[in-house]
């Protein structure tokens, strides 16, 4: 019993300690979910926009700043309707929000480039 304690005396604050450097640096496990990758890759390559997705822009008025900031940041790669592993540029679903999704975006992921094909609005 006598070892449970001085276990326990040490580990808590130990754990307390490492939370609270870990949180000041900013780490966190956020970024290493298939999520998380697929929508960080996405940012980070050039936008092409096809001419449907173009129009269902204008007419839901819908500006750039908005789709990348907030609808494919937040948003959530549905992978049961994606085709992730298809050749040579993967396909994906994105719905936005996570919870009650309003609008749904389909897009090619390629090596340069992320070619933005369709936009619905859901509700």
């Amino acid at each position: 019993m006598k070892k449970l304690k001085f276990y326990l005396i040490g580990l808590i604050p130990g754990l307390i300690i490492v939370f609270f450097i870990l949180n000041k640096k900013g780490a966190s496990c956020s970024g290493y979910l298939p999520n998380s990758r697929v929508i960080a890759e996405t940012l980070s390559k050039d936008f092409k926009y096809s001419e449907t997705f173009s129009n269902e822009m204008k007419t839901l008025k819908i500006d750039e700043k908005f789709l990348k900031d907030s609808i494919i940041t937040k948003g959530r790669v549905d992978f049961d309707r994606s085709h992730a592993q298809k050749k040579p540029c993967p396909e994906y679903i994105l719905i936005y929000p996570e919870t009650h999704p309003t609008y749904e975006i389909g897009y090619e992921k390629c090596e340069e480039t992320v070619t933005l094909n369709s936009l619905k609005k859901l509700k």
